[in-house]
């Protein structure tokens, strides 16, 4: 790639550099950030006496990589992922940019400031990928260049403003402690076998975590990971300081003695040169090097304050190094830098093993003020006392490329989904197989929905029912590869063709890859800007193993929707480790997440056709399916209009209770078969009894919460459950059953005033087949009769 950006002191106006300006600028970035993070933590008024923090170490170590960056290499379409901890530092350059007001920066860390990390949804200043939970950002810049493929490959960048400025960069800036994160290296796999481009990791080596100092020699197996998966690796160790004093007499052995030196003692030494004991250097390499040819030279040529400079002088943190660097990259593949970078450079806290949430003292502030010529009153000013001419560095900035006019967040078009999904099913069948069917449906056609679902799965598509759909609509590949089964005439059920076409992902089994990989899916619209509607498949306990990627892909504003199957206990003979109770108080507990369990197909084919459209709502979100792979005879029916609304509102009644009916069974999923049997034995001796259906715990309890605290413009008294129960008596037990823990439904019972008897499951490992296991749990229809039976004597007790 060739910026035409001189990176060695070219003239660029007047008698003044690109890298002088790039200097001056790196200079405000890291004064900006300290400021930002002391203002919060000693100036702002503390009401509550609470520590605020903000990592000001590992801020300044990334402060001439981001510079660099944001101010030079980066374009428009770039995507970066900020280290968390460098959330100031961002903050910092977007302030410089125009793009954060100082308003946000003063309340730091405070209500509706600034994010104490990076957020898509929390912060003003057009973040890319959120960055809270370490390793998640770094992925998801991996699974976003994927999803930059596939929108180009498919031609479905529509706005010519985006289609003119050509494939972006995804962009990472990984703390070296995150690399302890396990979802990268499952993530740099998947990228391996998708041959993921226009991918760049820049790695702040440090050689610090949040505890302590990493091991020595980390970054040779750093190198080894991603060679290992054909990443280019460029390693910046050395700035032009030192690569000078190298090439003089002695200097290789001043080159191996830096080599050599323990990260420990590095640090250690760092700490006391900036701290206030520059002579410690010269001590050291006097007793170390006592006797090599050309030291001593090298030592007298340097002062205690430059000789320090000198030996703190890594390339992550030489401008000169770093652009070298960035503007040497003339390809696509993917690209690792290992910046060496010392934690808290510029600081007080450099080096130090405890400075990862150290915070400068207001006489250390004070001091760092001085040397920065900042006066007082005038901390906030943009471009002031960065060494040169305020005025030039304002117009500079205002040119950068990454700074263009407008924003850089993309709208996309909503797309038309019909009234109905249509599917073809027996009599008797199950919610996986379904599901399946409306996507097997849907892949038939070309219609503006099917052209924009993508699918995917780890490892588990076939049994999840999407088979029919990758049958149809191929398996995304950046080249073109048969099945080979196909060309051999062997017999499969499967006729898998990977081509850039293809309309699915498939993936390794890894539950973390999916989520990220949906996020990324999930975002397409503002990120490049073109709709996709994602629907991700994976076993239902195995959401536990990527929760967090969970939680980050909703946080993040994604929008997808994850189909897990088969759920509960009643998978049956699979027993022990597939079985699933906690996921339905998941589902319930997840902002952004919208959760169902039908029992029916046509309750299920309504809660897609509607996921579809929140999907894609101004305040709709994402949309999780806990599905069944068990057999159910199919109601003869056409569900109405009020009944469709009433169910995706979350409840309906599905055998309506009498006026006044003192008993009610509530249930959700597939246990409905032990429900309608458990009826049929009480309804003789239960005057009135009701049956009603919970496909959506989740909406249910949310629109009570909403109308109980009046915040969507009703009151109490009005939400969906309790116009629901209001034709029970107001001493009415209920009787809750559910293939999941009994504490998801539990909380109908207060939210209406009614004693609440809860079935459901709190323990599983047992095998056996569905009878067996609903009699050992207890959510078989004797059970469901015994449970009635207790709430009419207790009711009859008064």
């Amino acid at each position: 790639m060739d910026t035409g950006i001189a990176t060695d002191g070219g003239d660029i106006e007047g008698d003044i550099s690109r890298l002088e300006i790039l200097k001056a600028l790196e200079r405000k970035v890291l004064w900006h950030a300290m400021w930002t993070i002391h203002n919060a933590n000693h100036v702002r008024e503390s009401r509550d006496n609470l520590k605020v923090g903000g990592h000001q170490a590992s801020c300044a170590s990334v402060a001439t990589l981001m510079t660099a960056l944001y101010f030079d290499v980066l374009r428009p379409q770039d995507r970066v992922a900020v280290k968390p901890h460098a959330s100031p530092i961002f903050h910092a350059i977007q302030y410089m940019m125009g793009r954060q007001g100082r308003d946000a920066l003063e309340r730091f860390r405070a209500y509706g400031g600034a994010q104490s990390y990076p957020s898509r949804t929390k912060d003003s200043d057009e973040v890319d990928f959120s960055t809270g939970s370490v390793g998640l950002g770094v992925a998801m810049t991996l699974f976003a260049s994927m999803v930059q493929d596939y929108v180009q490959l498919h031609n479905l960048v529509q706005d010519p403003d985006v289609t003119a400025q050509g494939l972006g960069r995804m962009v990472a800036i990984v703390g070296d402690a995150e690399l302890d994160e396990g979802n990268i290296y499952e993530a740099m796999l998947e990228g391996w076998k998708y041959d993921v481009r226009n991918l760049w990791w820049i790695i702040d080596y440090n050689r610090q975590s949040l505890d302590g100092v990493v091991s020595d020699g980390l970054f040779r197996k750093i190198q080894e990971f991603f060679k290992t998966v054909d990443w280019q690796v460029v390693t910046l160790k050395y700035g032009k300081k030192l690569q000078r004093q190298f090439a003089r007499a002695g200097g290789d052995v001043l080159e191996k003695w830096i080599d050599d030196c323990p990260n420990g003692l590095y640090s250690a030494l760092t700490f006391k040169g900036q701290s206030g004991e520059p002579g410690v250097w010269r001590e050291r390499l006097k007793l170390d090097l006592k006797g090599v040819a050309g030291i001593k030279d090298i030592l007298e040529d340097h002062d205690d304050r430059d000789l320090h400079q000198l030996m703190t002088n890594l390339a992550g943190q030489d401008m000169e190094s770093v652009l070298e660097a960035f503007h040497s990259v003339k390809d696509d593949r993917p690209h690792c830098f290992i910046a060496y970078t010392v934690k808290g450079y510029g600081t007080p806290l450099a080096g130090h093993k405890d400075n990862h949430a150290g915070l400068m003292t207001p006489e250390q502030m004070a001091r760092f003020k001085a040397e920065h010529g900042i006066a007082d009153g005038k901390e906030w000013e943009l471009f002031e006392q960065a060494g040169l001419p305020a005025e030039r560095l304002r117009k500079y900035v205002q040119g950068v490329a990454f700074n263009a006019p407008g924003s850089r967040i993309h709208s996309a078009p909503k797309v038309e989904v019909p009234d109905t999904l249509k599917l073809r099913t027996s009599k008797t069948t199950s919610t996986q197989q379904a599901f399946g069917a409306v996507l097997h449906e849907l892949s038939r056609g070309n219609s503006a929905l099917a052209s924009r679902i993508v699918t995917t799965s780890p490892d588990v598509t076939v049994s999840t029912n999407l088979g029919p759909w990758v049958n149809q609509r191929g398996i995304f590949s950046l080249d073109v590869r048969n099945d080979v089964f196909r060309d051999e005439e062997v017999a499969s059920a499967q006729k898998w063709m990977r081509h850039g076409g293809g309309q699915h992902f498939e993936l390794g089994i890894a539950e973390s890859n999916l989520f990220i990989m949906l996020a990324a899916l999930g975002l397409s619209g503002p990120l490049f800007g073109t709709r996709l509607l994602p629907v991700g498949t994976l076993y239902d306990p195995f959401i536990q193993r990527g929760l967090d990627s969970l939680n980050y892909a909703c946080y993040q504003g994604a929008r997808f929707m994850v189909v897990a199957t088969p759920a509960g206990i009643t998978l049956a003979p699979e027993g022990g480790a597939h079985q699933s109770i906690s996921t339905p108080l998941i589902g319930l507990g997840q902002p952004g997440l919208a959760t169902f369990e039908p029992a029916y197909v046509d309750e299920l084919a309504a809660i897609m056709r509607w996921g579809f459209e929140y999907m894609q709502a101004d305040d709709g979100g994402s949309v999780y399916l806990r599905l069944s792979t068990r057999a159910l005879e199919q109601p003869d029916r056409t569900l109405s209009e009020a009944q469709t609304a009433d169910l995706l509102a979350g409840a309906y009644w599905q055998v309506e209770p009498a006026p006044g009916a003192e008993l009610a069974i509530v249930y959700s999923g597939p246990v409905v078969s032990e429900v309608q049997e458990a009826f049929a034995e009480l309804v003789e001796d239960v005057p009135g009894l009701g049956i009603l259906a919970v496909p959506s715990n989740d909406r249910l309890y949310h629109d009570w919460q909403r109308r109980l605290r009046k915040t969507d413009g009703g009151g109490a008294g009005t939400s969906h459950v309790e116009r629901l129960l209001s034709r029970l008596s107001p001493r009415a037990g209920l009787v809750t059953v559910q293939d999941g823990h009994p504490a998801a439904l539990s909380w109908i019972g207060s939210a209406t005033g009614r004693r609440l008897y809860p079935l459901g499951v709190a323990a599983f490992g047992q095998s056996g087949d569905i009878p067996d296991l609903y009699r050992h749990y207890g959510i078989d229809a004797a059970a469901i009769v015994d449970m009635a039976a207790t709430a009419c004597l207790e009711a009859a007790r008064g």
